[in-house]
């Protein structure tokens, strides 16, 4: 049995109220009401305002009425189509935000719904709100979805994204040269905002259900793994720079090979604070954006003296890109190289010099490629923040052997074969 709440969180002085809707079996939505109190008048004991001045009295009514319009709401919908993105258009349906016949059905319009209303959009971790990085993936969803309505001659509602639409989609990416792994997450996308619109009540097509778009795998099959060798890095550390610029990008890539974090750990969360003593030495402590996941670094001997000598400045990380790349091709990091670079709208795959690949992605997988098979894989995965072993393997293009070496030496102390070898004699 459904049952609604209002509640507070943040004790300020005009504080947001917060509707929570439980559906019974530990599931529950939760959206802003768009309507604030001041901490002291609100009762604890009713989960309403408190009835000392007018304009309380007035509020406990907009909630009990907003409560009744919900139940209301709820009785005539699908259980399964109840999201937080549902419970919010209700909300602002009630209080006349928004029109409920007069929503956008085209796909392009409810792309930008997400897009503009992207700080209360469910995000995969099960909280509110979409990382830059998710916004700009729908960015690019709209201008590929735009170009393919371009070539169609249509202009699509989201009633009309049926299977046949859906699989036009991702054919004309594939003609377009877009890797399987980039059009199946771009269909997935899509499927997502016709998820949204639905749960606003614009329609969907009758077999949307029936669609099935598959995950998209971490790393593609053909993907190549580039990443700096030992003596690659031993080159870079004795070129001459005179440039300040570009020194301070060395000492981004060279923190970057032995601390092993994504690009923007790396380069928004490494300061002077993060250096922990530890003995004699020091660890890194942070919080791995992805995932929230605390991670404690060992500092290696080339990591220290960059912080006994002074830490790197803040850089941006399309700035540091391009500066690894120079400082790799002044370093001759040119070896022929299988790889894939951005031409203009699409990913081509073909050999390169080996710096036109260079880049923070680099940093985290050369770490993670130094260290394999000296340090057990477990403890690499601790400093990368790699959940399974399958998907670090993957990573770094490495196969699954450990069990190859156990054979080999539970072999060496079996007892010679006896058998008697009795050569084939043909039948003649």
């Amino acid at each position: 049995m459904a049952t609604i709440k209002y509640k507070l969180y943040k004790s300020k002085k005009n504080t947001q109220i917060y509707l929570r809707l439980s559906l019974g079996r530990g599931k529950s939505v939760e959206r802003k009401t768009g309507l604030f109190i001041k901490n002291s008048d609100w009762s604890t004991a009713t989960g309403l305002p408190k009835q000392n001045t007018a304009t309380n009295k007035n509020l406990t009514t907009q909630l009990q009425k907003l409560e009744i319009f919900t139940f209301e709401k709820i009785n005539n919908t699908d259980p399964q189509e109840i999201t937080g993105e549902w419970l919010q258009f209700q909300i602002d349906l009630f209080f006349k935000r928004v029109a409920e016949h007069k929503q956008s059905e085209y796909v392009t319009d409810n792309i930008q719904y997400i897009i503009d209303h992207s700080n209360i959009i469910q995000n995969s971790k099960g909280g509110e709100g979409l990382g830059k990085s998710r916004i700009q993936q729908y960015k690019r969803l709209k201008v590929l979805f735009e170009n393919f309505e371009k070539k169609k001659k249509v202009k699509y509602k989201i009633k009309q994204l049926n299977k046949a639409v859906f699989d036009e989609f991702k054919k004309w990416l594939s003609d377009n040269k877009y890797e399987a792994n980039y059009y199946t997450k771009k269909a997935s996308d899509l499927k997502t905002v016709c998820n949204n619109a639905k749960g606003r009540g614009v329609e969907v097509s009758d077999d949307f259900h029936g669609i099935k778009t598959i995950q998209a795998k971490t790393y593609g099959d053909d993907e190549n793994v580039i990443t700096l060798t030992l003596q690659e890095i031993e080159k870079i550390e004795q070129l001459q720079i005179d440039d300040k610029e570009l020194n301070n990008a060395r000492k981004w890539l060279i923190m970057g090979c032995f601390i092993g974090q994504r690009g923007g750990d790396l380069l928004n969360k490494i300061n002077k604070n993060s250096f922990k003593p530890y003995g004699e030495n020091y660890v890194i402590e942070l919080i791995q954006q992805k995932g929230n996941k605390p991670i404690i670094i060992p500092v290696s001997p080339r990591v220290k003296v960059i912080f006994d000598n002074g830490l790197p400045y803040s850089i941006h990380t399309q700035k540091l890109n391009k500066l690894l790349k120079k400082i790799c091709k002044m370093a001759n990091i040119d070896t022929p190289t299988m790889g894939k670079v951005q031409e203009k709208n699409r990913r081509v795959k073909k050999i390169r010099p080996k710096w036109q690949y260079i880049g923070t992605h680099t940093l985290r997988r050369t770490f993670a490629t130094l260290h394999y098979g000296k340090i057990p894989t477990p403890y690499i995965m601790s400093v990368t923040g790699h959940k399974k072993e399958s998907t670090f393997l993957q990573y770094i293009n490495q196969s699954e052997t450990k069990h190859i070496e156990v054979f080999n030496e539970y072999f060496k102390k079996q007892e010679t074969p006896k058998l008697r070898v009795i050569k084939n004699v043909s039948n003649g």
